[in-house]
Order: structure tokens, then C-alpha cells, then sequence
């Protein structure tokens, strides 16, 4: 079932609310990084996520226009998994967060100062 969008929200909650979540932001980050990727290939990139959380995630994100299934008519079936322009459009804001973040985590003398987790690898 898809979410309900409160439209009278700020555009920032409706924004979080479209790709907030535990696994909505590493599923769009590793579909920046792929192309196309198949269910399984993202689920063992996805440590701990349920195949049940995979799938909801999936589902919300195609249905909110942020990613595209391609089902191939094929022996064994074949399902991949892509960003649509849409989608793509969400990863500049998302690098000058994750620069925003690694400032932030420097001014609080944290050890690391990378830009990006390794999951979440620059789409420069």
C-alpha cells in the first residue's frame, strides 16, 4: 500500500519521508553505485536487512518514483532494480549532506573524516 504524502508538510518532511527509513537511503545508495542490480545481489549488500524489509523498501521507493523494476518474461524469472532520473536527482543533495556530516563529525574531533561511508561511496 502506498504511504500517504501529507502535502502540507514542509517540503523537507516530505522529503525525509520519501527516502527516510533504516534502508531506503543504502538501497539508493547502492543503486547509484550499479546501474541495475538484481533483488539478491542488493540483499547480500544490504547486511541484516529481512527479505520482507527489502521487498517494503523496494515497493515504496518504485512507487514514489525514486527507483524502476524491469521484469524480464524469462526461465528463471528476472527482476532488476535501477534509479530513474528522478531517483538520481536526489544524490546531489544527498553528497552535500554526507560533506555536511563529515564536517560536523570533524568539528566534534571524531576519528574518521571521510566523505563517504563504504557503503554510501562518492557518485562523482
Amino acid at each position: 500500500m502506498k504511504e500517504q504524502q501529507d502535502t502540507s508538510v514542509c517540503p523537507l518532511r516530505y522529503s525525509l519521508n520519501l527516502v527516510g527509513g533504516k534502508w531506503k537511503l543504502p538501497i539508493i545508495c547502492i543503486l547509484a553505485q550499479e546501474d541495475t542490480i538484481r533483488y539478491n545481489s542488493l540483499k547480500r549488500k544490504l547486511n541484516g536487512i529481512t527479505n520482507m524489509m527489502l521487498s517494503q523498501s523496494l515497493k515504496e521507493l518504485e512507487e514514489n518514483g525514486i527507483i524502476h523494476r524491469e521484469q524480464y518474461n524469462e526461465i528463471p524469472p528476472r527482476v532488476e532494480y535501477s534509479l530513474t532520473e528522478e531517483g538520481r536527482s536526489i544524490l546531489t543533495p544527498l553528497d552535500a549532506l554526507s560533506e555536511w556530516g563529515s564536517k560536523h563529525m570533524a568539528h566534534l574531533n571524531s576519528t574518521t573524516n571521510q566523505s563517504h561511508c563504504e557503503e554510501c561511496c562518492s557518485t562523482k
